[in-house]
């Protein structure tokens, strides 16, 4: 008995370690892409366009873009999709949501990030930071979870408003008055972006 509660201490010991160094690794990759986003905004000799490259190619890799069009339907509706149109939605989901984002940082003027440490919930790690500027102070949580080689977002929370829960609900209005078809030409739609 004494050499099982033992095993279970130092069981318990390692999953910590593993927790702070994960909270650790996530802290560090938030903190390093977001302050070269802001270093790319800064740059002076690069038009918009040239800035928006930058930034993709910068936030890409922590985002799970695949994962949060599947959240952003829900079980119901993704698994009623044929394989052609979860690609499309897909697709047009992503090129939405990197547009969304794009269009955030194009406000940006002096904007400074405020970090917190992660907080580990459940298997899953968030890191809250705050978006500091002279009259506002923005809450933005980064939900991230363990993919198969590294961490990656798969939700945001702009001042506690779930990104995935507010396009589930925009996109189950579509479908519950319209078909899949309704909801692709909606994403489409240039104007509606």
């Amino acid at each position: 008995m004494k050499n099982l509660l033992i095993a279970a201490i130092i069981l318990l010991l390692f999953f910590q370690s593993a927790a702070a160094d994960d909270k650790s690794k996530i802290d560090n990759l938030l903190q390093t892409n977001l302050e070269a986003v802001f270093t790319v905004l800064q740059k002076k000799d690069l038009d918009q366009q040239a800035k928006n490259k930058e930034i993709v190619d910068i936030v890409t890799p922590m985002f799970d873009f695949e994962l949060m069009a599947r959240l952003s339907l829900g079980k119901k509706h993704w698994s009623g999709m044929s394989q052609d149109k979860k690609e499309r939605f897909t697709e047009l989901f992503i090129k939405r949501l990197k547009a969304s984002y794009l269009s955030n940082f194009t406000l940006y003027t002096d904007e400074k990030v405020l970090y917190e440490p992660s907080v580990q919930v459940k298997e899953k790690i968030h890191t809250p930071t705050y978006l500091i500027s002279k009259d506002k102070k923005i809450s933005i949580l980064y939900k991230f979870y363990k993919a198969e080689k590294d961490w990656k977002i798969y939700d945001l929370e702009i001042q506690g408003v779930s990104i995935i829960r507010s396009y589930r609900s925009q996109f189950s209005s579509i479908l519950e008055s319209g078909t899949v078809d309704n909801l692709l030409l909606k994403l489409e739609d240039p104007a509606d972006n």
